[in-house]
């Protein structure tokens, strides 16, 4: 394996993780859907770094595709967004 291969497969999966705590923690919820998409879509590329383009073509299109979509459709259709939790 190469240098830069592992370089890159190390940054996607901080990248991966970091985006996914900013989902768990995040009181926005808009931002926390984005950030959850960001955590899939990199999950996605170490799947097909990994040589797994059928659990990565999975990955994106029900992760960042499907769960994504229908939690901002749900943020937007109930208002949400308006609320201020404390």
């Amino acid at each position: 394996m190469s240098s830069v291969f592992l370089i890159v497969v190390a940054t996607l999966g901080a990248v991966t993780l970091l985006s996914a705590g900013i989902a768990v923690v995040h009181a926005n919820l808009l931002r926390a859907v984005v950030s959850y998409s960001v955590s899939s879509i990199c999950l996605a590329a170490l799947f097909y770094l990994l040589a797994s383009p059928f659990a990565a073509a999975l990955e994106l299109t029900v992760g960042a595709g499907l769960v994504a979509v229908l939690l901002l459709v749900s943020i937007l259709l109930t208002g949400a967004e308006e609320e201020v939790l404390t």
